[in-house]
C-alpha cells in the first residue's frame, strides 16, 4: 500500500516526529476515505487534481479553517512527491496547487522576564547538554537567527575576536551578526566543554551522540524549557526570533537595522513584527503628540 510505504519511509528517515507522522497518516486516511466514498477508488495512485479540489471544497464546507485545510493538503503534497520520487506515479497532481488564503495570526513574543528565567534555569547545570541548550537559547534570542541557520553553523563561523557570527541564510546569502559579550563568553565555555568530550571540527551544535542537530530537537529544547515559565500557546524557536525583533523595536531600534539582522529581503517581511510593539508606539505617541491629553 502506498500510504504504508510512505509512513515507513518517514519513520526510517527520521524526518518527522511521531506526532507529525501520525498527522500525515490521519490526513491521508481522510483523503483516501473521501475518494472511496465519492469515486469508489482508494488506491490514491490515479488521482486527478479535480478530485483533490473536490476534497478541499468538502473540507471548507465542513467548517474546517483554511489554515488546517492547507496543512492537510501539504500532507498530501508530501505524499505525492514521495510517490513521484519512488516512480510510483509520473506526475504530482498537486504540482500547480495554490494554498488557500489565510489570515495572519498575531504571534505573541516571550517577555524579557520569561527569557531571563529560562537562561537562569539552564545556568544551573554544568553538563554538556545543559551548557549547549543554554547557548542555543541565548544565541537564538540575541541574534534572531532562524532554526535552520542555527543547525548549519560551523565552529569556524564564530569570530571571538570581533564578537561576530557568520550565518548562511535563505538563498545562500551570508550575513554577519554581532554577538553580545555575554553570549561570546557562553560560546567559548560551550566549545571548551565540547572539545573535552567531542571532536573540535564540524558543526557548532551537536547531539550527545556527536551527530548534527535536527529541527525537531531544537524545537523540543525551546518548547521544553519555555513550557516551565510561559503559558503562551506557541513556544518555538521562531517565537524567540519574533521576541528578538520585537524587543529591539520596542527599545527604539531602526526597522532597517532589524531587517538586516534578521536577513530579510524586504522591509515588508520585517514589518510583521511591528504590531507587537504597538503599545510602545502608543506610549511614545501619547507623550509626544502636541494634542495628547497625557502631556
Amino acid at each position: 500500500m502506498p500510504i504504508k510505504s510512505f509512513l515507513e519511509y518517514l519513520t526510517f528517515e527520521k524526518k518527522y516526529s511521531a506526532n507529525t507522522t501520525l498527522a500525515y497518516k490521519n490526513d491521508l486516511k481522510s483523503f483516501q476515505q473521501f475518494c472511496k466514498q465519492e469515486y469508489d477508488d482508494n488506491t490514491l495512485l490515479s488521482v486527478h487534481y479535480s478530485q483533490i479540489r473536490s476534497w478541499i471544497v468538502f473540507l471548507v464546507d465542513s467548517g474546517i479553517r483554511n489554515r488546517t485545510v492547507n496543512r492537510k493538503v501539504s500532507s498530501l503534497n508530501t505524499f505525492y512527491k514521495f510517490l513521484q520520487k519512488t516512480k510510483q506515479i509520473k506526475e504530482n497532481p498537486l504540482a500547480k496547487h495554490k494554498a488557500l488564503k489565510v489570515s495572519k495570526r498575531v504571534q505573541v513574543p516571550f517577555s524579557e522576564k520569561e527569557i531571563e528565567r529560562v537562561i537562569d534555569q539552564l545556568s544551573e547545570g554544568g553538563d554538556f547538554r545543559s551548557v549547549r541548550n543554554k547557548v542555543i537559547v541565548e544565541l537564538l534570542y540575541s541574534t534572531g537567527m532562524r532554526r535552520n541557520e542555527l543547525i548549519q553553523l560551523k565552529i569556524e563561523d564564530v569570530d571571538f575576536s570581533n564578537k561576530t557570527i557568520k550565518v548562511l541564510g535563505k538563498r545562500n546569502k551570508e550575513r554577519l551578526i554581532p554577538l553580545l559579550r555575554s553570549v561570546n563568553e557562553s560560546l567559548k565555555g560551550y566549545i571548551l566543554i565540547r572539545e573535552q568530550k567531542y571532536s573540535s571540527s564540524g558543526y557548532l551544535f551537536i547531539t550527545e551522540k556527536e551527530n548534527k542537530l535536527y529541527p525537531t530537537l531544537v524545537y523540543r529544547i525551546i518548547n521544553e524549557y519555555f513550557s516551565t515559565v510561559s503559558t503562551k500557546v506557541k513556544k518555538s524557536p521562531h517565537v524567540l526570533r519574533h521576541s528578538f525583533a520585537t524587543h529591539l523595536l520596542n527599545e527604539g531600534a531602526d526597522l532597517n537595522s532589524v531587517k538586516e539582522l534578521l536577513g530579510h529581503a524586504s522591509l515588508a517581511s520585517t514589518q510583521v513584527y511591528t504590531h507587537s510593539g504597538l503599545n510602545k508606539l502608543k506610549e511614545v505617541y501619547n507623550h509626544a503628540h502636541p494634542r495628547s491629553s497625557k502631556k
